[in-house]
């Protein structure tokens, strides 16, 4: 997919190393990406990745991922900071509302960006809040508690698919892969009652997505990652709709640190927020 905008700017697919560089800018930008999320953002849609180059140099970058036949994503719109307030990133963004064509589309934005977002059709939904901080937790004992390998993935995936608007297989198979993750679910009388992953991050770690029928699942899900970051910060996207997550960060000192608008174009989805303890991630949802 090539672009040719007025200015000059051309706008093509990422390659896997335009990816990389993009998530260094989302670091620069302070949104504390994981250490190995390219992969499995690729995984998720390998040509929903744009670039724009302005005389062969890259200099802005957003995602459009594809979900299925009705549900797209925006995220890593950003423009390089020595460039902005020339228009670099307009193109970008038409480029990829382009790509999600007719579908119903979501994006976590920052607040500054809401009004913008807001004059091309996008509605807000709700608030996702990150609460950052340094949880003193054990791992409980708790044979309920399963990490998840392939004996799991299947239930897994299924447990998830109401948590988003449209499958995300892909995604999802790479993201419950150990490497820089672990993922661990709620095995209660041969049903999954919750699950959730950790992942190393630039900073610290974070814990998404969080998912659990309740706060009792939620709770001992949260135990189980939070003492896997070894006595590092944790940090946890969540829905300031959900109360009970909301109260689940602070009872383990956990404390805002970042917002986001989570905002929609076309009808917004019915999602369980109520059992949304924690977000995947602000780039892909």
């Amino acid at each position: 997919m090539t672009h040719d905008a007025p200015d000059g700017l051309t706008i093509r697919v990422m390659t896997r190393h335009d990816l990389d560089r993009a998530i260094d800018w989302a670091a620069g930008e302070g949104w504390n990406p994981g250490l190995k999320d390219a992969g499995c953002f690729r995984a998720a849609d390998p040509t929903g990745f744009l670039v724009g180059d302005l005389r062969n140099e890259p200099v802005a970058a957003i995602s459009a991922i594809r979900y299925g036949d009705t549900f797209g994503f925006l995220g890593l719109y950003i423009v390089r900071s020595d460039l902005r307030g020339r228009g670099l990133g307009v193109p970008l963004w038409q480029a990829g509302m382009a790509y999600l064509e007719d579908r119903v589309v979501g994006l976590d934005g920052v607040v500054a960006q809401q009004a913008n977002y807001t004059r091309s059709g996008f509605v807000l939904a709700h608030r996702n809040v990150r609460f950052g901080g340094m949880p003193q937790v054990e791992a409980p004992r708790d044979e309920r508690l399963r990490i998840v390998g392939p004996g799991l993935i299947e239930a897994v995936l299924a447990y998830d698919r109401p948590f988003f608007p449209a499958p995300r297989e892909a995604f999802l198979r790479c993201w419950l892969t150990p490497d820089t993750r672990t993922a661990i679910a709620f095995v209660e009388d041969g049903t999954i009652k919750g699950y959730g992953v950790i992942r190393a991050c630039r900073n610290g770690h974070k814990i998404g997505p969080l998912f659990a029928h309740g706060r009792r699942e939620a709770e001992a899900l949260f135990q189980a990652l939070a003492a896997r970051a070894a006595g590092q910060p944790v940090f946890l996207d969540l829905p300031e709709a959900n109360r009970a997550a909301i109260g689940l960060a602070a009872d383990h000192g956990l404390s805002p640190v970042f917002e986001t608008a989570r905002m929609y174009r076309g009808t917004r989805p019915d999602l369980p927020l109520a059992q949304t303890y924690g977000i995947g991630t602000f780039e892909l949802g």
